[in-house]
């Protein structure tokens, strides 16, 4: 974060000050975890019914904080009272993005795929100059300002996704932030519980659009008609990207190896070169041409971005992650989070790199889909077998249309079994797993990621085969 006193910090956040010293400087980060802070920071203390961040508002300046920010003084502790915690972090990264006028911001969004962009984006950016796009899935109202107040004089690039639960959620989000340049990826059926239809999934996601500078530029997805149609929501210069053939950054003559790596011909108005990526499914063709169009926005030559898409790897956890253990066994870790398209991308995936061996895959609930959870647990389902997965296990009741979608496939060979919890799927594995199978394990943040642990610390380097 750029310094303020503490006096700035209070006229930012439409403070007062209480037992501080006006001209203090903060000139460490802003913090929400006391566990985090150091020399020069600034404290968060959110009120909660069972942490309370007041408590820990004293050790924060112990620990070096030159105040906390709060919503109840604290006897002894220098202060920046405000009515909401919350709201005066977003007007505080407000003021600090104003105050970097060097700095260009790039927002995302879509129903499926914001974390692996953004951070392939930012790994794009980061060869052009300095760039804040921190691992992790930082899109709501916290994490959004939070991370904005990591820029500092030397940002360049700010990568910011941003999440949406209705209407009005990304423009508040773009109002903390005004981003220079927006990409959306998708409009899915991510959260359609809340929003009740796509179609009001594709108002909300279109506000990243709206809120752009007629010198601002929309990155919009060739590919998915929805997103397409933002085109005429905009005051900025719209470029296009996917496999369309009349998309601006498109690819060609997609392959796919045996790990399910993607090659394709990068076709720009510049010229054309062959890129091969690094990263398992056929998914990531779409998001690395969405990062490919940024950063050729930015100035990255043809010549260097074609080879730095085959340099992109992972950065945030339990996406698309595929390793190999020493007994034969490959996993595919996608266990983050899930909906209906990722699923998808994820069950095609496990397909490809399959081929020629057997298939496992270890699916759990997809959250927030509402009246259409039953329908797109039981299609989920349904794909597994028709892209013919030897084995299914489904993990809790609450996904249980998933294992009925798949065993009413006539003609599927594979079958299917609907387990209680996660300890349950890690025995049936331990049973079960052979060398030469391939295991996907994903769900909605339903501790499915215990499986994809298990199977981690089950055979390790040099210890030889538990399976």
């Amino acid at each position: 974060m750029i310094a303020l006193s503490l006096a700035e910090v209070a006229a930012a956040v439409e403070g007062r000050l209480v037992a501080a010293d006006p001209t203090a400087t903060v000139t460490g980060p802003v913090e929400f975890d006391s566990r985090k802070v150091g020399p020069g920071a600034l404290f968060v203390a959110f009120p909660g019914e069972k942490v309370d961040g007041h408590d820990y508002a004293a050790g924060a300046i112990s620990a070096g904080a030159v105040a906390v920010l709060g919503t109840r003084e604290v006897p002894g502790v220098p202060m920046v009272l405000v009515a909401d915690a919350l709201t005066a972090m977003g007007r505080l990264a407000r003021v600090v993005v104003d105050r970097l006028p060097g700095l260009t911001v790039i927002g995302l969004t879509g129903s499926s795929g914001k974390t692996t962009t953004k951070d392939l984006i930012g790994q794009l950016t980061a060869r052009l100059g300095a760039t804040v796009a921190p691992p992790g899935s930082f899109n709501n109202e916290l994490g959004h300002p939070y991370t904005a107040l990591q820029a500092g004089p030397d940002t360049r690039y700010l990568v910011l996704e941003k999440g949406s639960r209705g209407v009005g959620h990304v423009r508040y989000l773009c109002e903390i932030v005004p981003p220079r340049i927006s990409v959306v990826l998708n409009v899915g059926t991510s959260h359609i519980g809340e929003f009740g239809s796509q179609e009001t999934i594709a108002v909300a996601k279109g506000e990243l659009v709206e809120a752009l500078p007629p010198d601002g530029l929309a990155v919009l997805n060739a590919d998915d008609p929805r997103v397409d149609a933002m085109a005429s929501r905009t005051r900025a210069r719209v470029v296009r990207y996917g496999e369309a053939p009349d998309a601006d950054v498109r690819a060609e003559d997609v392959t796919l190896d045996d790990r399910g790596r993607a090659s394709y011909t990068l076709v720009v108005p510049e010229g054309t070169a062959p890129v091969r990526l690094g990263l398992t499914g056929r998914h990531q063709v779409s998001n690395t041409l969405a990062a490919a169009a940024v950063a050729r926005e930015l100035g990255m030559p043809l010549a260097e971005l074609a080879p730095a898409l085959g340099e992109l790897g992972l950065v945030s956890t339990r996406r698309m992650d595929v390793f190999d253990r020493p007994d034969g066994v490959t996993v595919i870790d996608d266990s983050y989070n899930a909906n209906p398209a990722s699923m998808s991308a994820a069950l095609k995936a496990l397909a490809t790199l399959g081929r020629g061996r057997r298939t496992v895959a270890v699916l759990g609930y997809m959250a927030e889909l509402g009246p259409f959870e039953r329908d797109g647990h039981a299609e989920v389902g349904q794909l597994a077998a028709e892209l013919g997965v030897d084995r299914l296990l489904v993990v809790g009741e609450p996904a249980a249309p998933i294992h009925e979608g798949a065993t009413a496939v006539g003609n599927w060979g594979g079958e299917s079994v609907l387990l209680t919890d996660q300890a349950a799927a890690v025995e049936v594995l331990r049973g079960e797993l052979r060398p030469g199978d391939v295991v996907l394990v994903k769900g909605s943040r339903y501790r499915t990621w215990e499986v994809a642990d298990a199977l981690r610390a089950d055979v390790t380097p040099g210890n030889g085969a538990t399976a």
